[in-house]
């Protein structure tokens, strides 16, 4: 664990994110800094570090982003999710459009 100031919770969330990075593919350091960085801004978002950058404590947590993103794998984003990136990008006739014309479009 890369710190000690860290407290048994965050010590098995670390390790279950490191897991689940590992299970996913991702190498053996890269899965332990993005484990690391996802527990120091959790414990920036409740109050646990000393410092924190407004970043960390401004942003969404981990959990809800994952969330956000979880439907990037095999079966791709969902039509809802294509629809709000298209309405914030405001493409036109998006509300017509099939999933399959949101993802070619939204490629563009």
């Amino acid at each position: 664990m890369p710190s000690k100031a860290w407290s048994a919770k965050r010590e098995r969330q670390y390790a279950h994110i490191k897991e689940s990075l590992l299970e996913g593919g991702k190498p053996v350091p890269l899965a332990e800094e993005i484990a690391a960085r996802t527990v120091n801004k959790e414990r920036a978002q409740h109050g646990e570090s000393v410092e924190a950058s407004a970043s960390s404590i401004n942003d969404i947590s981990a959990g809800r982003r994952g969330g956000l993103h979880s439907h990037q794998g095999p079966g791709g984003r969902t039509l809802l999710q294509l629809r709000n990136e298209a309405r914030q990008r405001g493409l036109k006739g998006r509300s017509t459009m099939n999933k399959a014309e949101l993802e070619t479009a939204l490629a563009h």
